[in-house]
Formats: C-alpha cells, sequence, structure tokens
C-alpha cells in the first residue's frame, strides 16, 4: 500500500465515544421529557397494570403526580451518576408502609410500564437501552425498596 492509499484508506470501525448506560439513560430520558404525553402514558399504563394500582390513584392530583414522576426518574438516574442517596432514601421512606404504602412488587409493573412508555417516546430506544435503562434504575429502586 502507498502512502497516498493509507492516508485515505478508511479506519476500522471503532466506537468513538463510548456512552455509559447512565449517559444513554440521561439523554433518552431528555427525548422522553420533550416527547407530549410521555407522563401521562406511562400513567395510564402503570394504573392499567393493576386494579390496586389505579385504586391507590383513584383520589390523586394526576397533573402534580406528573411533576413527581419526572423529578424521581430524574433521582433514579442522578443516584446512578454518583449522587448521595438522600433523596431516594425520602422517596423510599414516603412510599413505605407507613407512608403511601406501596408495596415492593408494585415497582416491578412501574418498570415494565416505564420501559413500555419508553418504548414509545424515545425513537432511538432499542434493546440496549433498555438493558442501560434496567441497570441505572434498579440500585434505586432497591434502595426505595429496603425502605418498604
Amino acid at each position: 500500500m502507498s502512502i497516498l492509499e493509507r492516508d485515505i484508506a478508511p479506519e476500522p470501525a471503532i466506537e468513538r465515544h463510548s456512552a455509559t448506560d447512565d449517559d444513554i439513560v440521561f439523554e433518552s430520558f431528555g427525548r422522553c421529557c420533550n416527547q407530549d404525553g410521555f407522563f401521562s402514558d406511562f400513567y395510564d399504563r402503570f394504573m392499567g397494570s393493576s386494579k390496586a394500582i389505579r385504586a391507590k390513584f383513584s383520589h390523586t392530583d394526576i397533573k402534580r403526580q406528573r411533576y413527581l414522576l419526572r423529578d424521581g426518574i430524574l433521582q433514579l438516574i442522578l443516584y446512578a451518576r454518583g449522587m448521595p442517596d438522600n433523596r431516594l432514601q425520602a422517596l423510599g421512606h414516603s412510599h413505605s408502609r407507613t407512608g403511601h404504602n406501596v408495596p415492593p412488587e408494585w415497582y416491578d409493573l412501574w418498570v415494565n410500564a416505564l420501559i413500555e412508555t419508553l418504548s414509545e417516546h424515545d425513537p432511538y430506544f432499542d434493546a440496549r437501552m433498555e438493558a442501560a435503562w434496567r441497570r441505572v434504575i434498579r440500585p434505586g429502586l432497591a434502595l426505595m425498596k429496603s425502605a418498604y
């Protein structure tokens, strides 16, 4: 190969930027927050997953709850990015049996509703992103469940 051919030959395909799971999730969440209906679609799915969950939200100000959901998801992401756990500890306590009494098994339904809603609203959502989301939010959710 001549010097000229070597200089213009295509480089091997290598990933220039290796995004971490929390980077992927943070960007995905940003895209979803900019999509109309993301939070309402989530609650439609989540409340549709169980009669008991639907009943739990029957007297809830859903508009306010959407803002709380946005903050809660952000806290899970920030915890994965290294933020101290005090906000998630407080959130876990508020959802414990002495607070809103959210049983630990509801968290799996919550995650499934979130993943389904993300897949609908994030145009870049794929299996890799789903796995990243699950890995990123798992530690924070475990922390919240432990407060029950």
